[in-house]
This record gives C-alpha cells, structure tokens and sequence, in this order.
C-alpha cells in the first residue's frame, strides 16, 4: 500500500517531469488531496447527489463535502436554469402567463401602502391590515430607527390622553389606551435595544 507521503512524492515528480506549470510559469503543486476535489467536482457537477458523494469520501458532515465542490459561475447559471425548468414543468401552465398591466401595479401598490409613519409593514401580499391600520398595535410593524422620536412623542401623548380618560371617567377610552400604551412602550424598547446595543469589532 503506497502512503499519502509517498504518493505525494510520485505525483510531484510526475509535474515536474512533464513540466506543468501555473499561468504565472511558476511549477504545479499537487497534492494527493487535490484529486479528492476534483472527484467531489466532477462528480457532483456529473449529477451525483452531495449527499452520496460525501459517503464516498466519508465525510460526516456535508459541508465538508459542499466545500470541496469547486462551482464555477457557468455551472452554477446551467444548474439554476434546469432547476427552474423542472419545477415550471411540475406545476399548471397557467401559473407562468405574461402578468397584465393591472396585476403588476396592483402588486407595486402593495409595496407602496406597506411605507407606514413608523416605518414599514410586514404583511404578505393580498393579505389585509389586521388591526384596521393601527400601527401601534400591530406586530407586523418594522419600525424605522429614525423614527425613534416621532415614536417617543406618540407614547408621550398616548400617557396624556390616558390621564385625561381616568379624569374624565371614559371607561371605553381606558383599556384601548393601555394597549396602545403597552404597544408603544415595546416598540421604543425593542428600538432603543436596537440603537444602543454596542457594535462588535471586526478583524481581519
């Protein structure tokens, strides 16, 4: 049985011998390792699962085997394509039909309504406002850090009308208002959390 070193020896001597070089003219150096990835390459690029592939090498974790696998832009286009290509033919022709005119601004409007005063919506497309757009509420709401004063000043204004409900007895602006308030006081939480938390350095 050859061992790794003295297989690394013959192919060394094999390159040299033939006179492989690199594009800069400086000798190939190739190690018994190397012939690991190509056969990861070719082989998964041939069509072999990942997976099964990484049986072969007997590799336990598949990202290992994923790090092997050289992929080239050319490849990875030609495999998106065919990918696309196989679920188009799985699924109703009519789902693929040219969008109209209509659909599409209907779709950009979608978008457009989700910019809110605080900051941005995240309900899915056709789906509607569930709070009947009382953001303040809502846990769909993304909120803007620049709008971190704008929300201090609703908070500020929702205490406000909540001492003028116990004052006047309004009963039925009472529990409304301490929603809101709680609402409120998470966002401004969850924002200052978010503008204050300290960075981690990087390093090269």
């Amino acid at each position: 049985m050859i061992s790794p070193s003295y297989a690394g020896t013959l192919i060394h001597r094999i390159t040299q011998t033939a006179g492989i070089t690199l594009n800069d003219g400086t000798p190939a150096r190739t190690t018994p390792h190397d012939f690991r990835r190509i056969y990861a390459t070719e082989a998964v690029s041939s069509g072999l699962p990942v997976h099964v592939a990484a049986k072969v090498l007997d590799h336990d974790n598949l990202n290992t085997t994923q790090g092997y696998v050289a992929i080239y832009d050319a490849d990875v286009i030609e495999h998106h394509r065919a990918f696309i290509a196989r679920r188009r033919s799985q699924r109703p022709s009519h789902e693929y039909r040219d969008v109209t005119d209509d659909e599409w601004d209907e779709f950009l409007s979608h978008f457009e309504k989700r910019k809110v005063e605080l900051g941005t919506c995240g309900r899915a497309y056709a789906t509607p406002c569930i709070h009947e757009h009382a953001c303040i509420r809502c846990l769909l709401l993304q909120p803007d850090p620049r709008q971190l004063p704008r929300l201090q000043k609703i908070h500020a204004n929702l205490l406000d009308r909540l001492t003028e409900a116990h004052t006047n007895g309004w009963a039925g602006e009472i529990e409304g208002l301490q929603i809101n308030i709680a609402a409120a006081e998470h966002k401004l939480e969850r924002l200052t959390r978010n503008t204050t938390a300290p960075t981690t350095p990087t390093h090269p």
